[in-house]
């Protein structure tokens, strides 16, 4: 299957109301859907023999600094099968930036969930463990949206060597 046969497809596998726009960009599909509809719109496309999306390949955030809505979460999909490609993008307000977890779709999402909160500040509703990955708990603010100032200094924490004192479950989760 094509890639334009691809997105010709997509509306009779998806609701006509999830489905907001298609396109093809630089040769690979690309569909845009609504927040709300983000958990079971992908887990129809991997599921549905048609298009078989075993493998998310990325999930990553865009920051359309001066757009609204500012974010976009963008859903990289694989068939191994098909041996076809989908970009998913979900568009995210700035005052609300919530996702629902596609983690229970795909294990892999989890530590990618986990980083896109750590490093722009979108949060997936429901995942299971939602903490810091990349910076220490202590850190303040996402360094990757394009307003965070970059001389800005951070909170001095006490050195603490993991294999003495081990972070708790409580100060993992603060």
């Amino acid at each position: 299957m094509t890639q334009a046969e691809l997105l010709d497809r997509l509306p009779s596998i998806l609701r006509a109301d999830v489905l907001e726009a298609r396109e093809l960009i630089c040769g690979q599909a690309v569909a845009r859907i609504g927040r709300s509809a983000v958990p079971d719109a992908l887990a129809v496309l991997r599921d549905h023999p048609d298009t078989r999306f075993e493998m998310l390949s990325d999930l990553t955030v865009v920051d359309y600094l001066g757009r609204v809505p500012r974010f976009e979460v963008v859903y990289v999909l694989y068939s191994l099968a098909q041996r076809h490609r989908l970009r998913v993008k979900v568009a995210v307000p700035e005052e609300d930036a919530i996702v629902p977890t596609v983690s229970s779709v795909w294990k892999a999402a989890g530590w990618a969930e986990r980083e896109a909160w750590d490093m722009y500040g979108v949060r997936f509703a429901g995942h299971p463990d939602l903490r810091r990955i990349l910076m220490y708990p202590e850190f303040e603010g996402h360094p990757l949206r394009k307003d965070y100032p970059v001389a800005r200094r951070q909170p001095l924490i006490a050195e603490r060597d993991p294999l003495a004192r081990p972070r708790s479950a409580r100060e993992s989760a603060a």
